[in-house]
């Protein structure tokens, strides 16, 4: 069986992981970096390079004793190669190709939001190709038909903030700490989801992708009148948020014949009301939903090693030489988007 090494370091979470070709994930070890970032409100990027500097290689040992194995047991090693912030990527991919190069072993250039869009298929190994994929993050939101490995075909992105970025800055202006998309769930159960009126933009549209930006613009007024509760303004938020990702989904369902499943990824994912509101769209059009569990949703390594073992199975690897890359569109044929566009 073929064992794959996986390695995370693309934002502020340092992981590795031992995953079988079959879906066995052997060992896990992760780091998280909440308590050097919560001081700023937000993920630094030098402080967050030099963390997966320190944890990289003690995580990868701690994984291999976990297994009780040693490198020379492994197959594959997968490295996120990008996209993500610069520092991070490069502290992994340098790490993956040193080890790929002293072992002999075989390298993958692991695209982060590759390991997110295959992780569902590492939870439900039933899953099969094609599936609609809402892949909403920390920094990206995005509609994907899934039709293979390697293979993507994006309907919609981001104009301008992701809905994770939403959440995270959405905590910050109402002070409920740091990381903000468990803060603002947490103090929206507490609260009125109809209370503030919020804008849902562009839904109902023609055009297909999000905006959250005008929203998050909202939230900051709301706060500053002093007009409602914080657990209120978490509330509507999150079911703005909510409204946006279901009028969004909706259409790209409606244009999206012969998917066997509607399928989300990426930290958002873990969000439970927003997990409920996609299962009940996805029975409405009789659909399976599907979505990995809870930590897989989050950056991890096992997704990273489990899109490894997907594209080795595939016949693909990649040179020592490949490039860490701050942006790596899933589909780079795709028309960019008016607004930011670099997201896409």
């Amino acid at each position: 069986m073929t064992i794959i090494l996986g390695l995370e370091s693309s934002c502020d979470e340092t992981a590795a992981a031992l995953v079988t070709a079959d879906g066995q994930i052997l060992a896990h070890r992760l780091a998280t970096q909440e308590d050097a970032h919560r001081p700023y409100g937000g993920v630094v990027p030098e402080i967050a390079a030099r963390a997966h500097v320190e944890a990289l290689a003690p995580l990868v040992e701690a994984a291999l004793a976990d297994a009780k194995m040693t490198l020379a047991d492994v197959d594959v090693i997968a490295a996120t190669a990008g996209p993500g912030l610069i520092g991070g990527v490069m502290v992994g991919l340098v790490t993956g190709k040193a080890l790929a190069h002293a072992s002999g072993k075989p390298l993958i250039a692991v695209n982060h939001l590759e390991g997110h869009a295959l992780s569902p298929r590492l939870a439900d190994q039933n899953l099969q190709f094609p599936y609609l994929l809402l892949l909403v993050s920390g920094g990206h939101c995005q509609l994907l038909r899934v039709e293979g490995v390697g293979q993507y075909r994006r309907l919609a992105t981001t104009i301008d903030d992701a809905a994770g970025e939403a959440f995270d800055k959405t905590a910050k202006l109402l002070g409920l700490g740091f990381p903000g998309g468990p803060a603002v769930e947490k103090a929206a159960a507490k609260g009125n989801p109809r209370a503030v009126p919020l804008p849902r933009p562009l839904v109902g549209t023609d055009e297909p992708h999000f905006s959250f930006a005008g929203l998050k613009s909202a939230v900051m007024r709301a706060a500053q009148s002093g007009q409602y509760a914080v657990e209120d303004i978490a509330a509507s938020f999150q079911q703005a948020v909510i409204d946006c990702l279901l009028d969004r989904t909706r259409r790209a369902l409606a244009a999206s014949e012969g998917v066997t499943a509607l399928v989300v990824a990426g930290g958002v994912a873990a969000n439970q009301s927003v997990r409920g509101a996609l299962t009940a769209l996805a029975g409405d059009h009789g659909l399976p939903f599907v979505a990995p569990p809870l930590w897989l949703c989050t950056d991890n390594a096992a997704m990273i090693a489990w899109a490894g073992a997907e594209r080795y199975a595939a016949g693909m690897t990649d040179d020592l030489t490949i490039p860490a890359r701050p942006r790596w569109p899933l589909d780079p044929t795709a028309e960019k988007a008016r607004g930011a566009g670099v997201k896409a």
